[in-house]
């Protein structure tokens, strides 16, 4: 939508006599009016402003007209006051004069403005004078004769805020090209298929724009011969003496304008305007800002004002509207104490006080006055083009022997400092002068990109939106497709762009000039992506005829986005986590967020290196130079040589498991974007000229797409999960189909060219290589470790599947020769094989271009029909039956899911249709000449040896390295290289084909492992009983086999298409007895089975009574030991004594022993030992309620937590607070440090849903993942001091009876003190909150009493945080550390933990101290 985002809007509009006369919004806090409805009328208006007239009689110098009651001094007054300034030959120093005069009195009250009356005012002293003076004649007049001429064919309509736009999808050039409702349900495009938008404010209509639309530019309203649209004639034209007045004026107006805005001083005006004494008339004004919240502005007027809440909430109100606002009047002393108070109260440690400054009555009259001429002259000239170029031209004029920049740039530049009312008006102008006139527009422009750079540093470290910033200008200019190759040809607009990304990003940039995001500032980096849009918006429009020129300038810019690339290729890598669990997981939304921004710009770039042909190859040579400079620099020098199968590898050494990895790689898939255009259009042949072949380099180039799709498949494989969810969201986001055009697919596309540039042994070993499986495919690796067998088997089905890509995956515009229209076709073909789908569904699975289009509906009808809604309530496609042989189960673009789905449902499709239940793939459209030599991996040594390696495995059903889809795949790559054939084969004759896929397959193997040849292997593989469910597959393929060879054979075509089509024809009588032998066959294999379990049952029993023959000493000697260990205790039983210092429990206790406790922190992993005055150490644990005691299941607590005292339990047991560890400790200061990393994430990261509640305090454990709410701290055992023979000498001297005694003369004593002073203590007391008392009776009961621990603080604080936590979780209610209940809450938790656990392990008949281990003890 060619629109801005600013809120500089028209209002609706107001008809007068029969014209349609739009309204502006006057100035920050003026009403809305029409040009003349504020004008000086007769009667009792005149009346009205007699009394008002009375207070600028003074400014009048007495004159006794502004104050009479005569109509006609007063109706020739703003005549005469033109006459005036006719009379001095300075207009300028006249108009000056007269303003300040005139203003500070009509805007003198800022506090409580009577709006209307400073209007009318206004409007007496200054407009009507000024209007005379242009017009020289009643202005009433002279604008109706304007009006009548007629308006331009541009609509120019400016959006409000939620005005609806609509924008058509058939016409339009771009998506930025939208009409308001009146133009669209007027104009052809309501027929059409449109888009309907919400604007966010700013912007106009497009209507009359012949560049906006490729038909219909024009509504009805608008047309040549409308009413509102007479065409211009010379009457129409301002005659000579009004356009001198306006060139006379226009300049002084405008000086004031900007002068008044721009000005910096807060307590002095320009010596022009000051004509009277100043005074000290001061106004505190406050300017809004986006940091702060509504309520914290409020609160912070609240208490610097001390007002009401219902005044602060008007000034807050006002402020956000217009952007600033006088809060305090009076002297400079007192207004610059409520600035400092405001600061104040505003200021904290993660914020910046509010913007307040102090100004003069005067200036801020002055600036509101300039606003609100603004206005006037906006409305002014939306009566005439001559009006329109008159301002263009003064605003566009550079004074002579002055760098100032001209009066418009001054504006742009000042822009960021302005407040939103100020912005508002200077971007209504812009609107309504120099995007009206197409010449003016373009030198706009070129004043815009002239100062670009700044203009958006200004606003990248702004606060305020985009919808009120200058540079949301940018869409109205960029977007005009003449305008854009102009602005690019002479002022290099690309380059300007790219070298202002590169300004404003290098503060992310790490030692190695790569970008790095983390920690970064999410609204910085937000405003960054502005300038990432307007590089989409140069782009959006390919040029139809190339310049000399314009190619040199885009080829300057596209080598500087390139810079952009290189700063991206590589960046933020990521090493394995290999022992310990990643603490918290790295930001990772910042660099795949610009991932997304640059796909659609990504693809334009490529597009309009396709335009042409030199051009083109330029482009690629200089991409192809960034990439080898890239790979070159970080390469290993270390080499490694691999050998197999008689083929020999000499690469570098690189593990994706060990070394670092990347995801983002544009630079790489920029090249194999531009490589595939170089096919497409066949410029490939002319590629030696610009990159020679000793300097291509394929294995550089495909190096690291390849070790991307490594990690993707080791990611998959679960080897990377101790790097936590980050490297999961990246791999999604990779493959998801916002992304993954730029990033995915372009990495098979690397790899496809790497496979037709390469000998296809050597790529296949590269595979291997670089997905750790040499040694897998070498030898049978052992099986006894199944983690291991696992990461092997899924390593292998990864590369299998990516083999299948690259020889299969053909429908890409110069990898073959197919359509976007037959991509978008096979897209949705392949959606609807998984399920029957709405419109919505299937259009948020197909990629967007960059006007945001899928070009779903061009092709749906031809693939699909439309089932009207049933009972679901909506209409969904289903796929036609003629489609449905395009079907491949291995598609590119789904996910593991939907490949499951997919082939359930196809499955269950045939065999409803009576047909055996093969998914061949389809036959692939034909590679173009570039990428011909990529089937060669098919039929090559490599190929042949993994394929009959995998087979082999699965026939002799001896080792573990195979898995039924693995075998899939085997099938899909045999199906994939017998088609190819036979379409070579069908195409030419038999000696010109030189794939002979038929021929490798049934060569016999070279090595012991590979002595059968796969033909024969397949036939072994229809009896392994695991493959059940393949059996049809491999049928289809041997018939395949025998198809080519009659092919091969040159038999008849009769019998060639009765073999073909053997797996399309349905089941008939004459093959009942071929099922009959297939029943029989099943029911032998079964049998077979059978024998082969008990076969197996057998030796595990014969190894087994082996193994306890073979260690028979050991047994014997375990059962010596253990005689001998009952006779000791025996022995030690015998004496009736017992040991004192080892018991326990009761009287009889004796002193404990502890030991020196040490942990590890899992976080820092530093040990500490537990101690009382150390750190506290803690466990991560959850509390949560639990019914597991309950003896009445589902009843209820009628209490609430408010009145529920946990001393008195149910007897029923009904709830519990239950408290559970992982076991996994930390210091309490490091788990403090990870939980405030999880909220910061968290904050950063909205858009993603969390699976637990971090304000509930939830987070997950950093090792397990375990769902975690509290931690529990770790208490060292404590030494008893007195053992039972101290306590009994103790008992002796102070026995119970003497204790009671000391201690109730202890208190009675207390009582007596407090008696005499009961009248002086008691005040005390209450102010105190009876603290005294309670320290000193804690004294007196603990006489006699050995003191308690002294805990640290560190360990104190984790204790009450536990305790807390326990109190609010297990009553539900909201934390408070001084309720009673929470000592008695622990202790709860403690005794139903305990219980629970006694309980699990009786009914597992475990004992209670020997069953777990130390950490799993609550």
């Amino acid at each position: 939508m060619r629109r801005s985002l600013a809120h500089a809007q028209w209002q609706p509009g107001a008809r007068t006599a029969g014209r349609r006369i739009r309204t502006l919004q006057l100035g920050p806090s003026a009403p809305a009016t029409s040009f003349r409805s504020a004008r000086w009328q007769r009667g009792g208006a005149r009346l009205a402003l007699a009394a008002v007239s009375v207070a600028l009689k003074m400014a009048d110098g007495g004159s006794g007209g502004a104050g009479s009651g005569a109509s006609g001094g007063v109706l020739v007054q703003p005549r005469e006051r033109a006459m005036c300034w006719d009379e001095r030959v300075d207009f300028q120093a006249a108009f000056l004069q007269k303003l300040a005069k005139y203003v500070p009195n009509i805007y003198s009250a800022e506090m409580d403005p009577l709006l209307e009356k400073q209007e009318e005012m206004a409007q007496i002293k200054i407009f009507d004078p000024l209007e005379w003076y242009l017009f020289r004649e009643d202005p009433d007049v002279c604008l109706e004769k304007l009006r009548q001429c007629g308006a331009s064919q541009l609509c120019g309509k400016v959006f409000k805020g939620g005005e609806t736009t609509y924008s058509c999808r058939d016409c339009a050039i771009d998506p930025t090209c939208v009409l308001c409702m009146d133009c669209f349900q007027n104009s052809i495009h309501k027929n059409h298929r449109y888009k309907m938008h919400t604007s966010t404010g700013g912007g106009f209509c497009d209507c009359g724009d012949t560049e906006a639309w490729k038909t219909g530019p024009l509504c009805t309203n608008h047309e040549p011969g409308a009413a509102s649209t007479t065409k211009a004639n010379s009457e129409c034209q301002l005659n000579e003496e009004l356009m001198a007045q306006a060139k006379k004026m226009f300049p002084s107006i405008l000086k004031y304008i900007v002068d008044m805005t721009i000005w910096e001083e807060e307590k002095e005006l320009p010596p022009v305007l000051m004509t009277r004494e100043k005074t000290d008339h001061y106004y505190c004004v406050l300017f809004n800002d986006e940091h702060h919240s509504y309520d914290h502005v409020i609160y912070s007027l609240q208490r610097a004002l001390g007002c009401e809440i219902g005044e602060a909430q008007l000034h807050t109100t006002a402020i956000d509207k217009e952007g600033r606002r006088a809060v305090k009047e009076g002297p400079y002393v007192s207004c610059q104490e409520t600035k400092e108070e405001i600061k104040r109260h505003s200021e904290n440690v993660s914020q910046r006080p509010l913007h307040v400054e102090v100004l003069h009555a005067d200036v801020m009259a002055h600036q509101k006055f300039a606003l609100r001429l603004g206005s006037w002259l906006n409305k002014l000239m939306s009566y005439s083009s001559d009006f329109r170029q008159i301002f263009c031209q003064i605003c566009l004029k550079e004074e002579a022997d002055s760098e100032k920049p001209c009066l418009i740039s001054m504006l742009m530049l000042w822009d960021a400092k302005l407040h939103k009312g100020a912005r508002k008006i200077l971007h209504e102008l812009i609107f309504s002068s120099f995007f009206m006139e197409m010449e003016y527009k373009k030198l706009f422009a070129i004043e815009f990109v002239k100062y670009y750079k700044p203009l958006q540093k200004e606003y990248i470290s702004d606060d305020h939106d985009r919808s009120i910033s200058v540079t949301a200008l940018s869409v109205q200019m960029f977007t005009v497709p003449t305008l854009a190759r102009h602005l690019i040809e002479e002022q290099n607009v690309i380059t300007v762009i790219t070298e202002t990304l590169l300004e404003v990003l290098p503060e992310y940039l790490d030692k190695n000039n790569k970008f790095n995001f983390q920690g970064y500032s999410q609204d910085k980096l937000g405003r960054v992506y502005a300038v990432i849009c307007d590089l989409k918006y140069i782009l959006i429009t390919k040029p139809t005829v190339w310049t000399d020129r314009l190619r040199v300038r885009f080829l300057e810019g596209f080598r500087s986005f390139l810079r952009i690339l290189t700063c991206m290729q590589g960046m933020e890598e990521i090493q394995r986590q290999i022992g310990q669990h990643i603490e918290v997981d790295p930001d990772w939304e910042a660099a795949i967020a610009i991932q997304m921004q640059l796909k659609n710009i990504l693809l334009m770039f490529q597009e309009w290196c396709a335009c042409d042909e030199d051009l083109l190859l330029e482009a690629y040579k200089e991409c192809h130079t960034a990439v080898m400079r890239c790979s070159t620099s970080s390469h290993s020098r270390e080499k490694t040589v691999l050998q197999l199968c008689g083929h020999t590898l000499e690469s570098k050494r690189y593990r994706v498991s060990v070394d670092p990895v990347s995801i983002h790689l544009p630079l790489s898939r920029t090249l194999a974007g531009l490589h595939v255009r170089l096919s497409k259009t066949g410029v490939i042949s002319r590629l030696q000229e610009f990159v020679p072949s000793e300097q291509f380099q394929v294995e550089l180039l495909m190096e690291y797409p390849l070790r991307c799709l490594v990690l993707v498949a080791q990611v998959a494989a679960e080897m990377w999960r101790r790097n936590g969810l980050s490297l999961i969201s990246q791999v999604f986001y990779y493959q998801d189909v916002k992304c993954r055009e730029e990033m995915y697919d372009k990495d098979i596309i690397m790899l496809q060219i790497g496979a037709s540039f390469m000998d296809p042994n050597l790529f296949l070993l590269l595979i291997l290589q670089r997905y750790e499986l040499v040694s897998a495919f070498k030898k049978i690796m052992p099986t006894k470790d199944q983690d291991l067998t696992k990461q092997y088997n899924i390593l292998i089905e990864e590369m299998l599947q990516v083999l299948i890509y690259v020889v299969g995956e053909r429908y890409v515009p110069g990898v073959s020769s197919v359509t976007k229209e037959e991509i978008t076709m096979r897209e949705i073909i392949h959606l609807l094989c998984i399920e029957p789908m709405a419109h919505s569904a299937i259009a948020k699975s197909l990629p967007e271009n960059e006007n945001n289009e899928t070009g779903l509906e061009k092709v749906i009808n031809k693939v699909a029909v439309f089932k009207k809604p049933g009972v679901s309530g909506h209409g969904v496609y289903e796929l036609k039956d003629e489609c449905m042989k395009e079907f491949n189960m291995f598609f590119y673009h789904y996910t593991k899911t939907q490949h499951s789905k997919a082939e359930h449902t196809q499955k269950k499709r045939r065999k409803q249709e009576n047909r055996d239940e093969a998914l061949p793939p389809p036959p692939p459209p034909e590679f173009s000449p570039a990428f011909s030599n990529v089937v060669k991996v098919l039929n090559c040594d490599i190929m042949m040896y993994i394929l009959r390696t995998i087979l082999q495995r699965a026939v002799q059903l001896e080792t573990h390295l195979w898995t039924e889809a693995m075998i899939q795949m085997v099938l899909h790559l045999l199906s994939l290289g017998l088609l190819e054939e036979k379409q070579q084969l069908e195409k030419a004759p038999e000696e010109e084909v030189t794939f002979d896929f038929y021929h490798k397959a049934s060569r016999m193997g070279s090595s012991a492992l590979n002595a059968l040849n796969i033909l024969m292997l397949l036939e072994k593989l229809k009896s392994v009983p695991q493959l059940e469910a393949q059996k049809d597959m491999i049928n289809w393929i041997l018939q395949m086999f025998d198809t080519v060879k009659r092919l091969r054979e040159k038999s008849s075509l009769v019998a060639t298409a009765a073999t073909t089509s053997g797996s399309e024809t349905t089941k008939s009588d004459e093959t009942q007895s071929t099922q009959e032998k297939e029943k029989a066959e099943r029911k032998r294999k079964a049998e077979a089975a059978r024998l082969h379990r008990q076969k197996i049952m057998a030796q595990m029993s014969a190894l087994q009574r082996n193994f306890i023959e073979t260690h028979k000493l050991l047994y014997e000697n375990t059962q010596e030991t253990q005689g001998r260990e009952d006779s000791v205790m025996e022995e030690e039983s015998i004496p009736l004594a017992i040991d004192s210092s080892k018991i326990v429990l009761g009287p009889k206790r004796g002193p404990s022993i502890t030991e020196k406790e040490v942990l590890t922190c899992i976080l820092c992993q530093e040990e500490q030992e537990v101690r009382l005055e150390s750190a506290a150490m803690v466990l991560s644990a959850c509390v949560q309620k639990s019914t597991a005691l309950t003896q009445h299941r589902g009843k209820t607590l009628e209490l609430s937590g408010d009145t529920l005292d946990p001393l008195f339990i149910d007897p029923d047991l009904s709830c519990g607070t239950h408290t559970g560890s992982c076991g996994h400790v930390m210091h309490a200061a490091c788990w403090q440090k990870y939980f405030e990393a999880m909220q910061l994430n968290s904050q950063q990261r909205l858009h993603v849903e969390q699976i637990f509640d971090l304000e509930n305090g939830e987070y997950l454990c950093p090792l397990c993942k375990s769902l975690c709410n509290t931690v529990i701290p770790i208490i060292p055992l404590q030494t008893q001091k007195i053992s039972s023979e101290d306590a009994e000498a103790v008992a002796q001297i102070l026995s119970l009876a003497r204790w009671l005694e000391i201690v109730m003369a202890r208190i009675s004593g207390y009582s007596a003190k407090n008696a005499k002073g009961e009248k002086q203590n008691a005040p005390c007391l209450i102010n105190k909150g009876m603290g005294d008392f309670t320290s000193e009776f804690h004294s007196i009961l603990s006489f006699g009493v050995q003191p308690s621990a002294k805990y640290s603080n560190s360990i104190k604080e984790m204790l009450v945080l536990f305790a807390t936590t326990v109190y609010r979780v297990g009553l539900k209610v909201a934390p408070n550390e001084a309720d009673p209940r929470i000592p008695m809450m622990t202790w709860s938790t403690c005794a139903f933990t305990i219980q629970c656990i006694e309980n699990l392990l009786e009914d597992e008949g475990k004992p209670l101290f020997g069953s777990l281990q130390n950490r799993q003890w609550p």
